[in-house]
């Protein structure tokens, strides 16, 4: 709105007369954009006549611009200002843009405003007229658009994705897109020709692109991740793929009226089938991986963080070098002012274990997703949405522990416990899954796990009262499978083992990322400690299935067998530890085994059949709640003291089992606590030494420690770190002090380290790209990458 402020506007030849004005854009605002709702009709007729006295006459009698003044209606710029904001730039005007300030009544300036955003509202704030079911038909049939564009999971994943038109562009954006599609191109979707130096060219969307590389999607949804070395020249096409759209007036109007009305996946409804699953990762390679990839958790669906890759090895780790490094913008998701957060802020830090299939890496952070080209740690992709208020536990503080990868979409869950699917192409969202049926306290970190046409996931919340419960998920809609409740109702097996109150509220978390076993066709979970986790007086017995490893069958969810680590919990020892799966001679006999190290300090090796004990031996030096584990499998309990050991003898990241070395690597805490009355703990007994770490191997036959690393540096809070074991002959951690280290799998000599300097809370991995290995960690917001020269 350029020009001098005035009481009265001096007409010029050839101007349109203010009822002239006024009726065009009551028009505008009304019958051809709709009519939004929050604007009451005469508030825009009034604002109408203040624009056609104040502002046609740079603006134009429709508001499109002139050479005077830029355009008001279907304004990006415009409709990004809320109508307060608006208003406060009409009242102040625009310093040094010859938009002076108008100091008009304050019922102008709100009639004014409104008529400005009006103009600029979303699609979906209008009733736009014709037949959006017919409009939904022509963009699935005749139109052809969804051989190019996803809606709300329909279509392909070629161009745009369109699922939130309605509320990104106003109906004159979308016709305009629908006609003149070169007009405004969206970012990551610029068309270019990449001439490569083998004489080949490619035609697609330039991604991502520096001065060095460029992520190049084809036009089939191919990625290709091209370097400065394989191109020749870059040509840009200065215009869309999307030629003009070929309708009717009559169809042009229900595709708009159809586009309208796209305002995003809703969360718990499935999202609808359309035609075949999109290619991509199959199942068959998550069960077995190609040679490079990580395209689970743990790597395998097995749990055992052991890699065949062997580039890297005890003869040449020492020259390993930083190859990349990304960070995750933590600023983006501001963390909430909370007594949990403040207390564990100083140990804030990503968790993420990252995927890795085709050269694509995909991480997650607080609400957060990525996908990055594995070879440089370039943006391909991301993903985001607000945090959730009102959250508890490590939910609040953004914690997630990674996606999973099916087909054409990755998996993560989010803060308040939904279960999302996105595509794996644009990073989109297709469909949305509400775990909970109430939100009371629940939330989610967890890594999904995917098994068959399936997304598993858990939830947290122990610690305030949640039932726990597992969930299974088509990957195709999000639609519910099954659930299993680790807090039986009355009359279920396990209710008998709650004497007190009812357990409607018992706890049995399952935040940790289960393992699966295709010979058994079974899927292995751990669960978390019972609630109050302390305070036993409310609930005598051994409150199942908290503490737990569950062995599900996965298609229906019922329980095949069950072991409880600890039974009736009073000190927090989640078993919420990696049940890894391993197929070995043992005692002479060819075994399916299950190894668990748990938080109550004994190692244990189990028949994964049937869930018999074959071993449980403890693996810290000090342990005063039980002398051992009897044949019944249950805890031969001694006296309680004041001194409780251990305080928590690992925890929930990842282990290793080398079937070179037959050793089982585990980062192990030597900690006591003093117990005051029920309900209160507290750490450090001044008698007691302070807590320290060991990183230990462990002989699965015997449970003995072969070797152990003690590590310096504070023991205290949430500086826990995962292993990772190669066929190089190399295991990997990261230390308390913020090194990562690499040391012989055979007897933990130090082979490598790198000060990257930051809290080190998540696991290894490793993976291939282009013939060359890599090694990534999460350090603080960071992901790093490490490669040979």
């Amino acid at each position: 709105m350029r020009g001098k402020p005035s009481t009265s506007y001096q007409r010029r030849p050839g101007r349109l007369s203010a009822e002239t004005v006024i009726v065009a854009l009551v028009l505008s605002a009304t019958l051809l954009l709709g009519q939004t709702p929050s604007v009451a009709p005469s508030n825009l007729t009034e604002g109408a006549k203040v624009f056609a006295q104040r502002c046609a006459g740079c603006h134009g009698a429709d508001a499109r611009g002139t050479d005077r003044g830029p355009a008001l209606a279907g304004s990006r710029r415009v409709s990004a200002r809320s109508i307060q904001k608006l208003r406060d730039v009409i009242h102040n005007g625009i310093a040094g843009s010859g938009m002076p300030p108008f100091d008009l009544p304050a019922q102008e300036l709100d009639a004014l405003a409104a008529l400005v955003h009006s103009l600029n509202a979303p699609a979906a704030e209008n009733t736009v007229p014709g037949d959006s079911a017919a409009g939904e038909r022509f963009f699935l049939g005749k139109g052809e658009c969804a051989s190019c564009h996803m809606a709300c999971g329909k279509g392909k994943p070629i161009g745009p994705d369109i699922s939130n038109v309605g509320r990104d562009m106003t109906v004159d954006q979308i016709r305009e897109a629908l006609l003149q599609p070169s007009a405004h191109v969206t970012s990551g979707y610029e068309l270019v020709t990449v001439q490569l130096r083998d004489g080949k060219s490619i035609r697609g969307f330039a991604r991502s692109q520096s001065n060095f590389d460029i992520r190049l999607q084809d036009l089939e949804g191919r990625f290709h991740l091209l370097q400065e070395g394989q191109i020749s020249a870059i040509r840009d096409e200065k215009q869309s793929l999307m030629t003009p759209v070929k309708a009717s007036p009559e169809e042009l109007q229900d595709l708009i009226a159809y586009l309208s009305r796209l305002t995003g996946v809703k969360p718990g409804v499935p999202a609808a089938a359309h035609g075949p699953e999109g290619s991509g990762i199959d199942f068959s390679r998550i069960l077995d991986p190609r040679p490079g990839d990580w395209p689970s958790y743990n790597g395998k669906l097995s749990g055992n963080r052991y890699s065949e890759l062997t580039q890297i090895n005890t003869t040449n780790v020492n020259k390993l070098l930083v190859k990349w490094v990304f960070s995750v913008p933590l600023w983006k998701q501001l963390l909430p002012d909370t007594a949990y957060f403040i207390e564990n802020m100083r140990y804030f830090g990503l968790e993420v274990t990252p995927i890795v299939a085709d050269g694509i890496m995909y991480v997650t952070g607080p609400h957060q997703a990525f996908a990055l080209d594995a070879l440089t740690g370039r943006q391909i992709w991301e993903y985001s949405r607000p945090r959730t208020p009102g959250l508890v536990g490590d939910a609040s503080l953004g914690t997630n522990r990674g996606m999973a990868i099916l087909r054409d979409k990755v998996f993560m869950v989010t803060d308040d416990a939904h279960l999302i699917a996105l595509n794996r192409t644009t990073g989109k969202l297709v469909w949305e899954a509400v775990m909970p049926d109430e939100p009371q306290h629940y939330g989610s970190t967890v890594a999904p796990l995917v098994v068959k046409d399936m997304v598993i996931a858990g939830v947290s919340g122990a610690d305030w009262g949640i039932r726990g419960f597992i969930a299974a998920y088509k990957a195709s809609t999000g639609e519910r499978v099954w659930r299993f409740w680790t807090i039986p109702s009355k009359g279920e097996p396990g209710y008998e083992t709650w004497k007190g109150k009812d357990p409607v509220f018992g706890g049995g978390s399952t935040w940790l990322t289960g393992t699966y076993d295709p010979e058994t066709d079974t899927l292995y979970w751990p669960t978390a400690n019972p609630f109050p986790d302390s305070d036993d007086r409310d609930r005598p017995g051994d409150n199942l299935f908290t503490n737990c490893i569950l062995a599900l069958d996965p298609g229906t969810g019922k329980l095949k067998w069950h072991y409880q680590f600890t039974p009736h919990d009073v000190r927090d020892w989640d078993a919420a530890q990696p049940p890894v799966l391993v197929d070995a001679r043992y005692r002479g006999q060819d075994r399916k085994l299950l190894l668990h190290a748990d938080r109550n300090g004994f190692f244990y090796v189990l028949d994964r059949t049937n869930g018999q004990i074959l071993l449980a031996e403890k693996f810290v030096k000090r342990l005063t709640w039980a002398s051992g584990i009897g044949p019944d499998g249950r805890p031969q309990l001694l006296p309680e003291g004041d001194v409780s050991c251990p305080e928590n003898a690992t925890n929930w990241n990842s282990t290793a089992f080398s079937p070179v070395t037959r050793l089982y690597y585990v980062m192990a805490l030597e900690k006591c606590v003093v117990k005051l009355s029920p309900g209160s703990w507290k750490t450090e007994h001044p008698q007691e030494e302070p807590g320290k770490k060991y990183l230990r191997a462990l002989d699965i036959e015997s449970g003995k420690v072969v070797w152990e690393k003690p590590q310096i540096g504070p023991a205290e809070g949430k500086r826990n770190t995962g292993v990772l074991a190669t066929a190089g002959g190399v295991v990997f951690y990261g230390d308390p002090n913020g090194d990562f280290v690499a040391v012989d799998e055979r007897d933990g000599k130090v082979l490598w380290h790198f000060p990257a300097n930051g809290e080190s809370k998540a696991s290894p991995m490793t993976y291939a790209v282009g013939g060359k290995q890599f090694v990534a960690l999460a350090v603080g917001p960071n992901i790093m990458c490490f490669g040979l020269p």
